[in-house]
């Protein structure tokens, strides 16, 4: 007898424990391989909780999250087996909270609110309170050109942003597609799919030289510019490029004595001595002008250089991003006096 009193002891206090085991699951934790313990909660508990706080009544919050009465009834239930706590109890026609909610009421709200400002598409960005460098891996001809209007812009409604110009060199620890740059500018389209790129300007090539060189004036034929001492710009120092191709096609082949890595290096070079170079001509002028140098139409025909924007998809739904590309576009877009219509890519 005294067995069988205890066998049905024990099967009553199992079954209590399973009558009030959601009460304590409700907030499940599970122990995982790497050592962490993770909680799954259920956030739309405490989007109904909050509902319920302010309305008081489950018809109001029901109505307000769109739900049937029966199921906020039921939502109710499982925030009352979570919390342990009545949360609203019915005087009356109406229900009115208990001090455990009135304590909770305002963090709760504030946790909603948290929550949904995370999970929602951030699309605006205040720029007075923006605080952010930005890594720009710029051509020199275009960093020269338009960076000191781009730094003007950014700085006028940013005075927290601050603006890293790299140099375009042949490698880097900075690499776009890895995300580490946030904006190149330059001429060449990205291969990778993971960059996106948008062509906010054109520029085209003219012939470079001193006042003083003898093709300065006068008729200039393609034998007189094929016969010149050249100077090309490449980073990788070649001493050929596209016009090299141009020229050879047309039976002629041009006489180049020096590979310099940038604009500004060949255009000091030209400024001393008899030699031609062929830049871009909206982003030089500056450094054209500034050194007193001549410039004429190329003797023939060359395809215009697109000034191309490019960034990491990573940073598509960055508004700060955005704002940053508007800032580019725009410099880059008055620095080429004759731009088309940007067109992305």
């Amino acid at each position: 007898m005294t067995k069988l009193r205890r066998k049905g002891a024990a099967a009553f206090s199992a079954a209590r424990l399973r009558h009030y085991e959601p009460r304590l699951v409700n907030i499940k934790c599970n122990f995982a391989k790497d050592g962490f313990t993770h909680m799954q909660l259920d956030l739309n508990l405490l989007v109904a909780l909050d509902a319920l706080l302010e309305e008081g009544s489950v018809t109001a919050a029901a109505h307000r999250l769109h739900v049937s009465t029966p199921a906020m009834s039921r939502t109710l239930g499982r925030i009352r087996r979570a919390t342990g706590d009545q949360i609203l109890v019915r005087t009356g026609r109406t229900m009115t909270p208990t001090p455990r909610a009135i304590a909770l009421r305002r963090s709760v709200h504030d946790l909603v609110q948290e929550a949904h400002r995370l999970l929602s598409p951030d699309t605006e960005v205040d720029p007075a309170s923006l605080t952010r460098t930005f890594i720009l891996k710029w051509h020199d001809a275009l960093a020269a050109a338009a960076g000191p209007a781009l730094l003007q812009s950014t700085r006028a409604e940013a005075p927290g942003v601050r603006l890293r110009f790299l140099a375009e060199a042949t490698s880097d620890a900075h690499d776009p597609r890895r995300g580490d740059i946030d904006l190149e500018a330059g001429a060449g389209a990205p291969s990778t799919p993971e960059l996106r790129h948008e062509i906010v300007a054109h520029d085209r090539l003219v012939l470079a030289m001193r006042p003083e060189h003898p093709l300065a004036t006068g008729d200039m034929t393609l034998a007189d510019y094929a016969a010149a001492e050249h100077v090309t710009v490449s980073r990788r120092g070649r001493l050929r490029d596209a016009i090299d191709d141009e020229l050879e096609a047309r039976g002629h082949r041009r006489h180049v004595v020096a590979a310099t890595p940038a604009n500004a290096t060949a255009l000091q070079f030209i400024g001393h001595h008899d030699l031609l170079v062929a830049v871009p001509e909206f982003v030089s002028r500056p450094q054209l002008n500034a050194l007193g140098l001549h410039t004429r139409p190329l003797p023939l025909t060359m395809p215009d250089i697109p000034v191309r924007l490019v960034w990491h998809r990573r940073y598509d739904n960055d508004p700060a991003h955005a704002w940053l590309r508007e800032h580019a576009r725009r410099a880059l877009h008055d620095a080429c006096d004759s731009s088309p219509t940007p067109t992305a890519g």
